[in-house]
């Protein structure tokens, strides 16, 4: 069973930086794309970012994060990381980390990944 544990969330005002991490543990990267997705009280989840590991070059990023967020992988570690800079008080949300086949689910974030991490809070105050 795939396991996606992430870390890293925590409060910062407006205008700071936090990074995420998703470590994944028992799977085999060589169609899955690993990735960000987030969900506020109230609203829809969105697609944040994703990056296919087996050619980091082929990264995605939801229209609303572009510019301030960079998700990065290490294969060694199986770990994807994201960036936040520039964080505005409409990054509130709880962020979870997704692995799935990339086929299904980039570049448009439309469909569900197959795996899913517990989630951590971003809080970001004005």
């Amino acid at each position: 069973q795939v396991q996606l544990v992430e870390s890293g969330g925590g409060s910062v005002q407006a205008g700071g930086s936090l990074r995420l991490s998703c470590a994944a543990s028992r799977y085999s990267h060589a169609s899955n794309c690993m990735g960000w997705f987030r969900q506020a009280p109230g609203k829809e989840r969105e697609g944040v970012a994703a990056v296919y590991p087996a050619d980091s070059s082929r990264i995605y990023y939801g229209d609303s994060v572009k510019g301030r967020f960079t998700i990065s992988s290490d294969n060694a570690k199986k770990t994807v990381y994201l960036q936040m800079n520039s964080l505005k008080p409409e990054d509130t949300a709880m962020y979870y980390c997704a692995l799935g086949l990339c086929g299904g689910w980039v570049p448009n974030f439309q469909e569900t990944p197959h795996y899913w991490g517990q989630g951590t809070q971003v809080t970001v105050s004005s």
